[in-house]
């Protein structure tokens, strides 16, 4: 029977895999945008993390996750005489694949090592496996589905080296080094998950110094590593000067965050907000099991909670919980960790509400939260094109594209534009309010066709938005056949369904019943062509 679960629950991993929800800017942002536009003809933006003076993002572990995919399939394509650089849409299924193959791959392999007894092992693999987290978020291109990873073996190879004595002196250091490395250098939350547990080698290092000097020496040489990939990166440095002038991002990461009006423009949280808010949107029904679990008889309390995966979790949260900007996703490695410290429970109740939990979170993070975004960046080219065409223009077209209430678009998945004979601008309003949208949108709209100049009369002016914006009805409606004035009006030219702006609730002055009917009711991303209509 678990076998049967874990292979239904792999389709379901392979879907939410391949749906195009975007979850947080940061897994374009801090991943792909940052290789896309150097390895491609791709338009790209960088954010300020790796454009500062004191840049805190690394690409050492990226470079192998993501820059290498690209530059295999960029390569691929020059073999076969394909030309070009590939679409990337291509681009984009074949990195998030890959996020799923180190998901199935390492994160399921180092739960079933990291589960003590052989008789729960599989069904804990399957608990894991029925997280929503697993299929969303360690899915996506996240510097902490990474850390994840990264962790959970951190745990498996400090535990060979303490259980196995005689194959632990030279292997076992020597990769819980580039772990080590690769976990600091992604994430400087890093140290949290692994330095309790970490303590563990002391007594073994202490019998077997050779084993210390493994780990040190190869640390040192994985760091030298990552300092010059990074220097070389963010300066294009000799040799030399990578050694005169480093870039060690993790301690720039350290400097930054250490100061707390750094951390006030990204948000600032109560001190238990992970344990009260964060935790419980990760881990649902099993948070309350776990938490039942320590009124439970010693022996069972013991076998919860005093392991090295139930330790990593609990003092990783602490020691991150003294930092006031707390998001959900900063707690991604505690949720296997902590699933496998549940014996696999049978019960009507909990088998209900896990299931409901997962499938409602699922669904809401894996396929309708920001989902049109990606899709509609995708289509913009040819939504484009086919706005050129129908308006018979032949000369050079400059296009601009206003964002508003979404994410952040991702500029790399326009592709390349070299084709499209137009000049394509991307402009992101955010949350702006929607009267200072329309007069950014109205400032570039020519006053009337009959009066604009040639130049302005090439502009093609687009906006994608929410359809749950009602402010946009006046605006959208059809128009009326006495108009006094000029006015703007908006033309759909494409819409995807699958997307859902939770950005956009508010009960307070809607109402519960008629925020949902409006959010839920009239949810999708819609790409509308704005004109001036009602000129003499």
């Amino acid at each position: 029977m678990w076998r049967r679960t874990y292979l239904l629950l792999l389709l379901v991993r392979i879907y939410f895999a391949l749906s195009p929800s975007y979850v947080h800017p940061d897994e374009h942002f801090q991943s792909l945008e940052v290789f896309a536009g150097r390895i491609y003809s791709y338009p790209s933006q960088l954010t300020w993390e790796f454009t500062s003076d004191t840049p805190i993002r690394s690409v050492f572990p990226l470079w192998p996750v993501y820059g290498l995919p690209m530059n295999v399939v960029k390569w691929f394509y020059n073999e076969t005489g394909l030309g070009g650089s590939p679409p990337p849409e291509l681009i984009y299924y074949i990195l998030r694949g890959g996020m799923f193959v180190l998901s199935f791959v390492l994160e399921d392999w180092a739960v079933y090592e990291l589960v003590p007894t052989p008789r729960y092992r599989v069904p804990t693999v399957v608990l894991v496996a029925s997280s929503y987290v697993t299929w969303t978020y360690q899915t996506h291109t996240f510097s902490n589905s990474l850390e994840t990873l990264l962790v959970t073996w951190g745990l498996v190879l400090i535990q060979r080296i303490v259980e196995n004595n005689k194959r632990s002196a030279f292997f076992s250091p020597a990769v819980l080094s580039l772990v080590v490395v690769l976990g600091v250098f992604n994430r400087i939350t890093f140290p949290a998950f692994l330095l309790i547990p970490g303590l563990q080698l002391v007594p073994h290092f202490i019998k077997k110094p050779f084993a210390f000097a493994v780990l040190v020496g190869f640390g040192s040489l994985f760091s030298a590593l990552a300092i010059l990939t990074d220097t070389i990166f963010y300066r294009s440095s000799s040799f030399i000067e990578s050694i005169r002038h480093p870039v060690i991002t993790p301690l720039n990461n350290l400097i930054y965050n250490s100061n707390s009006l750094n951390l006030a423009e990204h948000g600032l949280h109560p001190h238990y907000h992970h344990f009260l808010v964060n935790l419980p949107q990760l881990l649902g029904p099993a948070l309350v099991v776990l938490v039942v679990s320590l009124f439970m008889k010693p022996g069972i309390r013991s076998a919860t909670f005093y392991n090295r995966r139930a330790i990593s979790a609990v003092s990783g949260t602490m020691i991150l919980s003294a930092i006031p900007h707390q998001e959900p996703r900063f707690l991604l490695p505690c949720v296997p960790l902590l699933l496998t410290c549940i014996r696999p429970l049978k019960t009507r109740p909990f088998l209900l509400s896990w299931i409901a939990f997962n499938a409602i979170l699922g669904f809401l993070m894996g396929v309708y939260h920001q989902g049109g975004v990606v899709p509609t960046q995708l289509a913009m080219p040819s939504i484009i094109s086919s706005k050129i065409t129908q308006h018979q223009q032949t000369e050079y077209t400059n296009v601009t594209v206003f964002w508003w209430k979404t994410y952040s678009p991702p500029l790399w998945l326009l592709g390349d534009t070299t084709n499209l004979h137009a000049h394509l601008r991307t402009r992101d309003l955010m949350g702006m309010r929607g009267t200072d949208m329309i007069k950014q949108v109205d400032s570039i709209l020519p006053a009337c066709p009959a009066l604009s100049s040639a130049d302005e009369s090439n502009n093609l002016i687009f906006l994608v938005a929410p359809r749950s914006a009602t402010f946009l009805d006046t605006y959208t409606s059809s128009i009326s056949s006495e108009l006094k004035e000029p006015q703007l009006h908006m033309t759909e030219q494409w819409t995807y369904k699958n997307h859902l702006n939770l950005d956009d609730i508010d009960f307070g002055d809607d109402g519960v019943l008629a925020t949902i009917y409006r959010v839920i009711g009239r949810r999708g991303l819609t790409v509308w062509s704005v004109e001036r209509v009602g000129c003499v």
